[in-house]
C-alpha cells in the first residue's frame, strides 16, 4: 500500500481518529454497532479507569498517507504478569482494512515493541485484558455484537494466521432464549435442585449496592482461579465497575445464591446497550444522548448479556453446584422474563470448560458465535 507507515497515538487528534476507525471500516457491515466514541475516550483513561493503572501500553496507527487504514495496541499487563510470570505481552484493539500489508505492518510494529520490552511471546486481542473485551471473532460474523464483546470481519482470522499466529484458546457465545420455557431436562434439574435443603437466592441489596459488588466479585475471584489466564479484580476496579454500571441495573438483574446462608454463587447480567445504540452512529450529541436514556429508562432493551457467573470453587462438585448454578440463572431469568426481555447472550465461556458447557446447553443455550486467542513466539 502505497505510503504506509505506523506511528504511535500521540495527540488528541490521533486519539480521536484511533477510536472512531472502526465506525469508519464498518460502515459497509450491516450488523455492525459504532461504539460511542466519548466512552471509549474515557474507558481508556486511567485517571478514570483502574484497570488501566497495570497496564503500560501504546495505541498504533497505521496511515496510507493520512487516510487511518489500521489500527492496533502494545501492552503489557503488569497484574498478570505478576501472577502468570510468563514473559507474554499483549495486542489488542485490533482493527484494520483487508490488505497483508496493513496487517505485516500492524504487527511487526507489536512485535517489535514488546521484544524491546523483553517479553518473549505475545498473544491476544485484549482491549486491553482477559477481564475486559477480548479474543477475536473467527465465526458467527452474521450477528451483531453485544456489550463488551467485539465484532472483525472474516479477512481478520485469515490475515493474523498468516503472520504465524496460532489458537491459545477459543471463547464461546451462547445465544439463549429468555422468554421460552425451560426444556426438559432443565426443568427436572430444577425439581432436583429445589429439593436441596439450605439454598436460597436473592437480588442485590440496592442499599449495599457496593458491598454487594464487592462480594459478586470476591465470588468471581475464587469461582474463576483455576480458569486459563485468570486475573483476580481487585477493590478498585470493582467499584469503577460498580459506577460504570449502575445507571443501567437494577435489583433482580443479579442473583445470590447462598448456602446455609453463606454467600456461594452469583449472576450479573446487563442490557445490551447495543441495542440502544444501534443507530447513533457512535455520536452522542446532539440529541443521541436523549434516545439512549428514552430507550434504556423507558422503552426498554430486549436483549441482555450475561458476563458473569460463578459458583465458589469449594460448591462446585455434584449436584449442590448445579444447583447453585442453575438457581441463580432461573432467578435473573425469570425477573427479565417479566419485564419483556426476548433473548441473552451468555458469554464468554472457555471451550474447554466442559462442566459450565454442560450445563448452559442443558438449559437451552446455544453456541453461536466463536472467538479466538492467538498466541506467537518472539524470536
Amino acid at each position: 500500500m502505497r505510503g504506509l507507515r505506523v506511528v504511535p497515538v500521540e495527540s488528541r487528534r490521533d486519539r480521536l481518529l484511533f477510536f472512531d476507525l472502526p465506525r469508519r471500516l464498518h460502515a459497509d457491515d450491516p450488523v455492525f454497532v459504532p461504539p460511542l466514541l466519548m466512552e471509549r475516550l474515557w474507558h481508556v483513561d486511567p485517571r478514570h479507569n483502574p484497570f488501566f493503572r497495570y497496564i503500560d501500553i501504546t495505541f498504533y496507527l497505521a496511515l496510507a498517507g493520512d487516510r487511518p487504514v489500521g489500527r492496533v495496541s502494545a501492552q503489557i499487563d503488569r497484574k498478570r504478569l505478576a501472577r502468570h510470570d510468563d514473559a507474554t505481552g499483549h495486542f489488542g484493539f485490533l482493527d484494520a482494512v483487508d490488505d497483508a500489508e496493513v496487517f505485516a505492518a500492524l504487527f511487526e510494529t507489536v512485535e517489535t515493541d514488546l521484544r524491546r520490552r523483553g517479553m518473549r511471546r505475545v498473544s491476544g486481542p485484549f482491549d486491553p485484558s482477559i477481564n475486559d473485551t477480548c479474543g477475536l471473532l473467527v465465526e458467527g460474523f452474521e450477528h451483531p455484537p453485544v456489550v463488551m464483546m467485539g465484532h472483525a470481519r472474516p479477512w481478520y482470522r485469515a490475515r493474523v494466521e498468516a503472520l504465524g499466529y496460532r489458537k491459545l484458546r477459543d471463547l464461546l457465545a451462547y445465544d439463549f432464549d429468555v422468554a421460552g420455557d425451560w426444556p426438559p431436562a432443565a426443568r427436572r434439574l430444577l425439581e432436583r435442585a429445589r429439593r436441596l435443603s439450605g439454598l436460597s437466592f436473592r437480588p442485590l441489596d440496592m442499599r449495599r449496592y457496593f458491598a454487594e459488588i464487592d462480594l459478586v466479585c470476591d465470588i468471581f475471584n475464587d469461582a474463576w482461579a483455576d480458569n486459563w489466564g485468570f486475573v483476580p479484580l481487585d477493590r478498585d476496579e470493582a467499584r469503577h465497575l460498580a459506577r460504570s454500571i449502575r445507571p443501567l441495573v437494577t435489583a433482580g438483574c443479579f442473583a445470590i445464591g447462598e448456602v446455609e446462608g453463606e454467600p456461594a454463587a452469583m449472576a450479573v447480567t446487563l442490557p445490551d446497550v447495543h441495542e440502544a445504540i444501534r443507530d447513533l452512529d457512535g455520536r452522542l450529541l446532539p440529541l443521541g444522548w436523549a434516545r439512549l436514556i428514552w430507550r434504556l429508562r423507558v422503552r426498554g432493551v430486549r436483549r441482555w448479556r450475561m458476563p458473569l457467573m460463578g459458583v465458589r470453587r469449594r460448591f462446585q462438585r455434584g449436584l449442590r453446584g448445579a444447583a447453585l448454578a442453575l438457581g441463580v440463572i432461573d432467578r435473573v431469568k425469570r425477573y427479565h422474563r417479566a419485564r419483556g426481555v426476548r433473548r441473552a447472550e451468555l458469554s464468554w465461556v472457555l471451550e474447554d470448560n466442559r462442566p459450565t458447557r454442560a450445563l448452559i446447553e442443558t438449559v437451552g443455550g446455544v453456541p453461536y458465535k466463536r472467538y479466538r486467542i492467538y498466541g506467537k513466539e518472539l524470536a
